[in-house]
């Protein structure tokens, strides 16, 4: 490693010790403080993020990617509001999960306390910097910052607004360390620098989260692709799942929670396909249908194998009809990713099952994947949605960005 980051990288963990113990109210107090700056600047957050997307055309990057990148005055409101929502939340840090005593009068107390220094490796997504750091502040955790390329202006302008605002409020400095350069070597770094990450958080595409988590000797907690189905039960109130079904993959194609593949049940399947192809059409999404799906929607591309398996982040919808709903359970199972997964009926008996048998971090009943994330889960915003199972899965908010510690009381106790 070479010896600028090292020292970066140790002066990044004792100050994630000094903010472990900074008081709530001054944390707060921050995080009110960059809200407003970032409201205060957008002109200037918005002409640096211009830089980013006209370099990212010239470089062809994807719609998706480029919608990921794009920051609008709607988008930073909504970023600051975020920001503000994570300082009314409760503050993690010191609560007392549980307590007792044993039978030799030893007062055991279990406490939530911060995970240390997290490393947010990330991609076009310039929101991430903000989300990122307002939420490791609030739950007491040092973060390192290392976004893409394709978003280093706005990344730039965000990591400081962020950071002199926070400061400023009283937060250790030293606490958030943005990683000024797109030179993939230091990821390889960061990555295999245990002695002072505690957690690798990665978020963009596969290739990447797979060749971070084989290599990496840091823990790595990440969500990978997110291949989310809706299926529309044979119960299913119509309209309904017309509603749900397009907002699912028309609302915003380019992210995690949009989705990939819709299963509709053969017993409904004539009262919602035609119509429901006629609104994706209208908004230009290109069907790619099972043999049986040619009856309702005469001309649709064949599905090929690869087809269930892809997360196309486009305006690209797999459609499949089903027989059942062990059918639909079996299809997401096989080739869900473990993200969100939905389904659309009036049969509480259908509900309870499919949540149940479903293997994924979020099931969404008469309700669209979209919704997956932290603020529409109250908790602010969220630093990832994992598909792990350790140490947290699905919205990661606050309290997933904790760990525990046992504290015990004692009395001369000694161990015979």
């Amino acid at each position: 490693m070479n010896k600028t980051l090292q020292k970066r990288l140790r002066t990044i963990k004792q100050s994630a010790l000094k903010l472990s113990n900074t008081g709530t109210d001054i944390k707060n107090k921050a995080l009110v403080s960059v809200a407003g700056t970032l409201i205060e600047n957008a002109r200037i957050i918005i002409e640096q993020n211009n830089i980013d997307v006209r370099l990212a055309k010239k470089s062809n990057l994807s719609p998706s990617l480029i919608d990921r990148l794009v920051l609008t005055e709607s988008r930073i409101k909504s970023m600051t509001d975020s920001v503000k929502q994570i300082a009314k939340l409760n503050d993690p840090t010191g609560e007392i999960i549980s307590e007792w005593t044993t039978s030799n009068n030893l007062h055991i107390k279990k406490i939530r306390v911060p995970l240390g220094v997290i490393c947010m490796i990330y991609e076009s997504r310039p929101n991430v910097t903000i989300d990122s750091a307002a939420l490791c502040l609030k739950s007491g955790n040092a973060v390192i910052l290392r976004g893409g390329k394709e978003s280093i202006n706005t990344n730039r302008i965000l990591s400081k607004l962020f950071t002199d605002a926070a400061y400023k409020a009283g937060i250790p400095e030293g606490t958030v360390l943005f990683i000024d350069t797109p030179d993939k070597k230091i990821v390889y770094e960061l990555i295999k620098s245990d002695s002072y990450i505690d957690l690798i958080i990665p978020r963009g595409n596969e290739k990447m989260i797979r060749s971070i988590r084989e290599k990496a000797t840091v823990p790595v907690l990440s969500h990978g692709k997110g291949l989310c189905h809706t299926y529309i039960d044979e119960y299913a109130n119509v309209e309904m799942a017309k509603k749900i079904a397009y907002n699912a993959k028309v609302q915003r194609p380019g992210v995690c929670n949009a989705m990939e593949t819709l299963l509709i049940h053969k017993n409904i399947a004539d009262k919602v396909l035609p119509e429901l192809a006629a609104m994706y059409n209208k908004a230009g999404v290109k069907l790619k249908g099972c043999k049986k799906t040619f009856k309702s929607v005469p001309g649709i591309a064949l599905a090929a194998e690869r087809d269930w398996n892809t997360e196309y982040l486009d305006l690209i919808l797999s459609v499949k009809i089903v027989d059942s709903l062990n059918e639909a359970i079996e299809h997401i199972n096989k080739y869900g990713s473990g993200h969100s997964e939905s389904i659309i009926s009036e049969s509480k008996t259908n509900i309870d099952r499919f949540a149940a048998v479903v293997d994924a971090s979020g099931i969404f009943i008469n309700s669209s994947t979209r919704l997956h994330g932290g603020g529409v889960f109250g908790l602010g915003s969220e630093i990832g949605i994992s598909t792990q199972k350790l140490h947290a899965r699905g919205t990661m908010g606050l309290k997933e960005l904790t760990t525990t510690k046992y504290v015990v009381y004692g009395t001369g106790q000694i161990r015979e």
